[in-house]
């Protein structure tokens, strides 16, 4: 048996989808020598979550775990790295998929599972099954993921587009759900997924036997390409999807970035990146969107704010990207966006995006900011 406990956690909203895949995964795998652990979160409002881990012959472990407070990461996280750890001690089982309810934070069991048993356990696959009949329809829309019924936490307020645009960004390999008849539908799907993270692999449901035992997690590169406030910027366009990828090295006026939100976002999927806003100089602010669903928030200080010795606070991208285009006066500062859509015009959302940032008679001007109440760690004044 390896000296780590090889595990894959596989994600994804659409239960029956990823239900078919663990199946197959543990399947696939060397005949009762894998264990596949799910979660009924059918009774998560009733404040209970049945765990089950199985293998091809048969059931090894059950337990009911009842919660004051009904949240399907709380259940994993408090259940999840102690029944693996169980496992591993066992010496009996050489791999373990984890099929993560779609409400879960696979990124967050990622980093715990490292964090507390990084001697006994190693996650080697990031996996999230996406149903390409519902995918793009899902990524463009308000809906928030109560309005799929996906157990969750009451005071879960996420849009659906959030939840399935981080499970594709943390992934190492997308598998694509598909019925004969939505064929165009898959491609826009494909092809979505791919913009979104350019590093995944891609697969369908009939081909994800191929990703049984592959090694294609890296927590350090995963980190990086889903770090707050970096970009994606995808090599080619297919099905229809573009991306813009923009920057300025002027900030944006508040006002006018304010007013123009709700059309820089219609129609789009995913936007990402990071703000510079002339009302806030010293806060480097995080764009990101959902579909129509926006937020900004702040990062922390620019570059050109803090002392070498605490560069290392702020991401590697960042670091990297600020190396290559420091300015002579504004150091760091700057906005650079990707925004990802399905027919986008890329031409009108660069113009109005341009339209904007500060023209060079308003640089010392009063601004009011409407963003200040909003953002925490304002440095409006």
């Amino acid at each position: 048996m390896p000296s780590h406990l090889p595990i894959t956690l596989l994600t994804g909203v659409d239960e029956p989808s990823r239900g078919t895949v663990a199946t197959t995964l543990l399947e696939t795998a060397e005949p009762a020598t894998a264990v596949l652990v799910e979660y009924d979160v059918s009774g998560l409002a009733g404040g209970s979550v049945l765990r089950i881990a199985r293998t091809t012959s048969g059931v090894i472990d059950g337990e009911v775990i009842r919660m004051g407070h009904p949240c399907v990461s709380c259940a994993m996280r408090d259940s999840l790295v102690p029944l693996l750890v169980s496992i591993a001690a066992t010496g009996k089982y050489a791999s373990v998929v984890v099929s993560v309810p779609g409400a879960g934070d696979t990124q967050a069991l990622a980093e715990e599972i490292a964090r507390e048993a990084g001697d006994d356990l190693r996650v080697i696959s990031v996996l999230t099954v996406l149903d390409t009949a519902t995918f793009t329809e899902d990524v463009t829309s308000e809906d928030l993921i109560h309005d799929r019924r996906i157990p969750t936490a009451a005071e879960d307020g996420r849009a659906i587009a959030e939840v399935l645009v981080r499970q594709v960004e943390y992934a190492n390999a997308v598998i694509l759900h598909t019925d004969e008849p939505e064929q165009a539908k898959a491609q826009v799907a494909k092809a979505l997924a791919e913009a979104m993270n350019p590093q995944a692999l891609v697969r369908t449901t009939e081909t994800a036997a191929e990703l049984s035992g592959v090694r294609l997690h890296d927590p350090d590169a995963a980190e990086t390409w889903v770090e707050p406030g970096s970009i994606s910027a995808p090599l080619q366009s297919e099905g229809g999807v573009e991306t813009l990828v923009w920057q300025s090295t002027r900030p944006f006026h508040p006002e006018r970035l304010y007013d123009a939100l709700e059309d820089l976002v219609a129609g789009t999927a995913r936007g990402k990146g990071t703000v510079w806003l002339a009302s806030q100089p010293h806060a480097r602010l995080a764009w990101d969107s959902f579909g129509t669903n926006i937020a900004l928030g702040v990062l922390g200080p620019w570059l050109a704010d803090l002392p070498a010795e605490r560069w290392s606070e702020v991401g590697p991208t960042h670091q990297a990207r600020s190396a290559l285009e420091w300015h002579p006066e504004h150091g760091d500062r700057a906005s650079y966006l990707s925004i990802t859509g399905i027919d986008l015009d890329v031409r009108e959302l660069a113009r109005l995006l341009d339209g904007c940032v500060i023209r060079a008679d308003e640089w010392d001007s009063t601004m009011t900011d409407p963003f200040a109440p909003y953002l925490e760690g304002s440095t409006a004044a």
